[in-house]
């Protein structure tokens, strides 16, 4: 698949439902099964306010039942078992489809989205019955629903990264591959050690495996779990830890401890990095949904990028005794903040109230800067959080070994236990704050606003079932 589709949602096509009364529910079940078009509810897309509540019918056992349909329908006095519960369960459900259909003459229609794709297939099932598949053009003002591309055993967990923040808009990038990476690259920084991140991507492949059966509820996040054991693995090698200080492994790069300053500066400088990336992406967003006015103004946009690029510029010039650079970043930083207060006054009223909203609005998107690159500092501080535990558990198991056999053993329960614990309470911290950082600080800037995710409907049909 060429690169651009990968970063897109899937194509969504408008289309119409079209049939003969008489064919109406032999198409919707038809439609059903294929489980590929979001079809309109009563009122428009979604159900309709004041629409009645869907039926929920239960199982012998008061079970909830598991929806189905029979070509031939359902019938309500032959109920007898969990079987038929469901086949009444998914007649209850094209009931509803059944009534949202507008009837004209002896056509029936009904409205929706399927992916540009599936178009020509369910056409080719619904030959047969008399129904068809007719594009349309998308109503104006209406964006179509995404679906992201959860395609593969290993891209269809990476969605949950993105949908757990929100569905983008139908005209956004899909940021699924960009999301994992960057997630397991903020987490190995807090994370580095080369034995706990070992020990990470076996807890993966018990996941990806389902063993011991209690992880198969889990399963969907292996893809996750492994990416982050491996970049926690090679900061481990950078930072020389395998299970704490131990001297098994050479410092590659930097000692956490011994240097922590320039552990800081490198998690400002790796933030500053993505910020701007999140800006770019930003941009192509307004971009794609509003013209080149609205990349170009907006604070998440070539506005806002302008103003931390910077910002950046000018702190580092002055930093390092650049007058140039320092120079430039002011001028880029003013330019910045012009291209946002045009953009923000032109939706404000005009005069003093206009210009006072502008002017908080400004301010408040400075500051949001400046505060966003700092956070990133936290990726330094729970890389020192986590080298500080094993350097204790570490001296406390090299101090107990010289005391004889007791002191020995002593020495490898307190190696194993703390281990332990640094292990799962670290691992907590550090994928809390990878998402917290990956949500609040990039995707806040990439999406400006949240769209309406596909949602086909799908009942299967039990073509050997035998109604009455």
């Amino acid at each position: 698949m060429p690169w651009p589709e990968e970063l897109s949602p899937v194509p969504m096509q408008r289309v119409a439902l079209v049939t003969p009364h008489s064919a109406l529910r032999a198409a919707l079940v038809c439609v059903a099964d294929a489980g590929c078009i979001d079809l309109d509810r009563a009122g428009g897309p979604g159900r309709a306010e004041g629409a009645a509540a869907p039926v929920r019918v239960r199982g012998p056992r008061g079970a909830p039942s598991q929806p189905a349909l029979s070509a031939t329908g359902a019938d309500p006095q032959a109920v007898n078992g969990a079987v038929d519960a469901d086949l009444l369960a998914g007649e209850a459900q094209l009931s509803e489809r059944l009534n949202d259909a507008v009837r004209r003459g002896s056509v029936a229609a009904l409205a929706g989205w399927c992916p540009a794709a599936e178009v020509h297939r369910v056409n080719a099932r619904l030959a047969g019955i008399g129904g068809v598949l007719v594009p349309l053009r998308a109503p104006p003002g209406v964006d179509p629903p995404t679906a992201l591309r959860a395609t593969g055993p290993v891209r269809r967990p990476l969605t949950s990264l993105v949908t757990t923040y929100g569905t983008p808009r139908y005209t956004d990038l899909d940021p699924t591959w960009a999301a994992a990476a960057l997630y397991a690259v903020m987490f190995g920084m807090m994370f580095g050690d080369v034995g706990h991140g070992a020990l990470l991507m076996l807890g993966g492949l018990a996941l990806y495996l389902r063993r011991p059966r209690f992880f198969a509820r889990w399963h969907d996040t292996w893809p996750v779990v492994v990416a982050a054991g491996a970049a926690s693995t090679g900061a481990g090698l950078a930072y020389g830890e395998f299970f704490g200080p131990t001297g098994v492994l050479p410092v590659l790069w930097l000692d956490p401890l011994r240097r922590p300053e320039r552990l800081l500066l490198t998690a400002v400088a790796v933030g500053a990095v993505l910020l701007l990336l999140a800006y770019a992406a930003g941009a192509v967003n307004r971009w794609r949904a509003g013209g080149l006015p609205g990349a170009l103004y907006s604070f998440s946009g070539v506005a806002g990028g302008a103003v931390f690029a910077g910002l950046a510029g000018a702190a580092t010039g002055l930093a390092l005794h650049l007058s140039w650079l320092l120079v430039a970043g002011a001028v880029l930083g003013a330019a910045g903040v012009a291209l946002a207060a045009a953009g923000v006054h032109t939706g404000t009223v005009r005069g003093i109230a206009g210009a006072l909203q502008t002017g908080v609005q400004l301010f408040d998107g400075l500051l949001r800067i400046a505060s966003n690159t700092v956070s990133f500092a936290r990726l330094a501080a729970f890389g020192l959080t986590h080298a500080a535990l094993g350097q204790v558990v570490w001296s406390g198991t090299v101090g107990l070994s010289h005391h004889g056999p007791v002191g020995v053993l002593g020495a490898a329960v307190l190696f194993l236990v703390g281990n332990a614990l640094i292990f799962l309470l670290e691992a907590l911290v550090a994928g809390v704050q990878a998402l917290r950082l990956e949500y609040f600080e990039l995707f806040s800037r990439v999406y400006d606003g949240l769209g309406r995710p596909f949602r086909p409907w799908h009942v299967p049909v039990r073509r050997s079932e035998v109604t009455s």
